[in-house]
């Protein structure tokens, strides 16, 4: 994995950990509500996935997912990326929902590469 910066790494952990946060706010209001909550879910159990990975790479964490779970979480991070991307095109320069969606790119892209070295 490439060398990032500490302050690289400790803004992508927070980041990760921020959409991690958000997405199981977002679970348990879509089941309180009924509503279809799949992709929510796998979204979830992916950040998860790739928060764990980070950590594991820069703190020396334990990280423990076959080769499967990794495979489909590197998979569903990567179908994330575009969507930020076009959230971060129609920000304002200087606005914080553009840097935010830049710092979560930034996070994501490292969750993947950390989950393709596992893969080797």
């Amino acid at each position: 994995m490439k060398t990032v910066s500490q302050e690289i790494q400790d803004l992508s952990i927070k980041s990760l950990g921020a959409t991690f946060s958000k997405l199981s706010n977002a679970y348990r209001s879509m089941t309180e509500k009924g509503s279809n909550k799949i992709l929510v879910k796998k979204r979830l159990n992916a950040v998860k996935v790739g928060l764990e990975s980070l950590k594991g790479t820069w703190n020396g964490e334990d990280f423990y997912y076959e080769q499967e779970i990794i495979l489909t979480s590197k998979e569903v991070l990567q179908d994330i990326i575009p969507s930020i991307e076009k959230q971060i095109a129609k920000a304002k320069e200087g606005s914080s929902q553009k840097t935010l969606n830049e710092r979560r790119l930034t996070a994501l892209k490292q969750a993947i590469e950390s989950l393709e070295n596992r893969l080797i």
